[in-house]
């Protein structure tokens, strides 16, 4: 645990990309296993320990010292692990240096509830303050210090003399303390296949790109697609030993989601099977349209779903790439030859639940600008509602994993904008517990007395800079006319108070909030020093905004 300690306290302090790289390359050279490969799992999210969890923690510190206390350091500091191995009474001879990390993961990963509390008291007591730290970020898995799984895969890269793309094609096969992989890495062992028979593939990704930046590049080397507003998923199918068929659904992020989606699952392992895996756009489509992001909310984050709630919103993909066929890895082609095979397979299938995502027909920016701005004036039909922008590849593109700047491009619709107004405020965690940086905002309405009200309509606590941070954290602490525990309440009225141009990408009906209505990923677009707080947009202006509650369910 120590060398494991100091690993993320370095990592946490070291700003530096390069730096990063080192320390992890040398952590991997100089750990054994499994320790090593435990850290990796740590730092790219593959460790999970169901007995364990932040209320523990809580519920440990609490018995330790005194409640109000924790409560009030924990508001100022804004991290539970931080707060928790720093409130820890020290229990005298630190013996903590002979704890492996392996031998942690393994015990606890073997505990079952009842035994966890006495289990993770022991370690601390045995620990440093920074061993603590690290023990308890092991456990909430929230280290927050600036490590993506693609960082890491670089190291690992790096420290072996690889191509980072042949470390992500076998990754998603492995399980930690991946042992095979390090084998390999160093020479001492094959090269590690796919354990899985409809296997995940690390995804391409696309690089945001505005108008300028578009023109820029020479149209005829690019292909346009519709940007659908769904969730992006990987169709992966085959046989297994016995010959029957199998088929399996997979997140952006690698997760099997199969078992929320059974009528996907039974066309893909029935009347549309092959051998091979697809990449598309997980939607909803009823009645032949494809419906919006609110509909599909419905079968999302589902363990399981029911034949009503199958029949009420069915899944369908529309798909937009094959990455293998019949054995073969087609991810070195371009991308014409991709889509001509994307084309014939779909075809084939004849399936209600698998569509080609369409072309968008253009021969300049300035038309595809506008097949942009008005996808409802195009052949779409009413499955533009469910588009909110284009995709740009490069004809001659491979697919390659991560996020390679040139190949692929989104070009997204404009948000929608309103101005709205600060009602509260409340202190960030990690780097911003020092700032006010998560915000509530308001618009107007007019109460059943014919008077005007603010209302709040959402939360936002990005898309601003640094310094626009700090002009907002003096603001609110200028004018905070109440507190209720860490939130602060700000001067709002029609004369006095701050407008905040907020950006969001859709709304929906919300009978959880106040205001009736949710935003879709909300943000601070720009601050309104300009604008009193009187002329801020109504809620009948938002409401006109709101998505179609999508088919009836009756």
């Amino acid at each position: 645990m120590k060398r494991f300690a100091g690993l993320i306290d370095r990592l946490s302090f070291e700003r530096g990309r390069n730096a990063r790289l080192r320390i992890l390359r040398d952590y991997f050279a100089t750990t054994p296993d499994p320790d090593r490969g435990y850290a990796l799992a740590a730092l790219t999210g593959g460790l999970s320990f169901a007995s364990a969890k932040p209320s523990l923690i809580r519920q440990l510190i609490s018995e330790r010292t005194d409640p109000v206390l924790f409560s009030m350091s924990y508001d100022y500091v804004g991290d539970l692990s931080e707060t928790a191995a720093l409130l820890w009474p020290d229990a005298g001879e630190q013996v903590g240096d002979d704890l492996s990390l392996g031998a942690v993961v393994e015990t606890m990963a073997a505990a079952l509830r009842p035994q966890m509390a006495d289990l993770l008291a022991s370690w601390l007591d045995a620990l440093d303050e920074t061993g603590r730290w690290a023990l308890l970020k092991l456990v909430t898995g929230n280290f927050r210090i600036g490590i993506s799984a693609r960082l890491a895969h670089m190291a690992l890269a790096q420290y072996a003399n690889r191509d980072v793309n042949e470390i992500e094609a076998v990754w998603h096969g492995l399980t930690p303390p991946y042992l095979t992989l390090f084998a390999w890495l160093e020479g001492r062992g094959p090269r590690p296949g796919p354990q899985e028979i409809a296997p995940f593939r690390a995804p391409m990704l696309a690089q945001p790109i505005n108008e300028t930046e578009l023109r820029q590049l020479h149209p005829p080397d690019f292909v346009a697609e519709w940007k659908w507003d769904g969730i992006r998923v990987q169709a992966a199918a085959g046989t297994d030993g016995d010959g029957a068929p199998i088929a399996r659904l997979w997140s952006r992020n690698g997760e099997d989601i199969s078992a929320a989606f059974p009528d996907l699952i039974a066309e893909l392992a029935g009347k549309a099977h092959f051998d091979g895996s697809i990449d598309g756009e997980l939607l909803v489509v009823h009645a032949g349209v494809v419906q919006s992001f609110n509909v599909l909310q419905q079968r999302l984050n589902r363990k399981s779903a029911t034949s009503k709630l199958q029949l009420q919103y069915p899944a369908h993909i529309r798909a937009w790439d094959v990455l293998a066929l019949n054995g073969d890895d087609l991810t070195a082609l371009p991308w014409t030859e991709r889509r001509a095979r994307l084309e014939t397979l779909v075809s084939r299938l004849d399936s209600s639940r698998i569509s080609l995502s369409p072309l968008v027909a253009f021969a300049s920016w300035d038309e595809l600008a506008a097949a942009r701005a008005a996808p409802a004036a195009t052949d779409l039909g009413p499955d533009a509602a469910a588009v909110e922008g284009c995709m740009l590849k490069r004809r001659d593109s491979p697919y390659v994993s991560g996020r390679p700047r040139g190949p692929w491009f989104k070009w997204k619709r404009d948000p929608h904008l309103i101005d709205a107004v600060l009602m509260y405020a409340q202190r960030g965690h990690g780097k911003r517990s020092s700032f006010h940086s998560d915000f509530t905002f308001g618009v107007w309405r007019t109460g059943d007395d014919g008077a005007r009200l603010l209302t709040p309509v959402g939360k936002a606590y990005f898309g601003f800079t640094d310094e626009e941070l700090g002009q907002l954290d003096r603001f609110v602490r200028a004018n905070t006319i109440n507190r209720f525990g860490p939130v602060r309440e700000v001067t709002h009225t029609a004369d006095q108070g701050l407008v905040l141009e907020i950006a969001f990408e859709g709304l929906r009906r919300s009978p959880r909030h106040k205001s009736g209505v949710a935003m879709r990923f909300p943000r601070i677009h720009r601050i309104r020093w300009d604008k009193p707080p009187g002329e801020a947009d109504e809620l009948t202006t938002l409401e006109r905004l709101l998505e179609p509650d999508g088919p009836s369910t009756t």
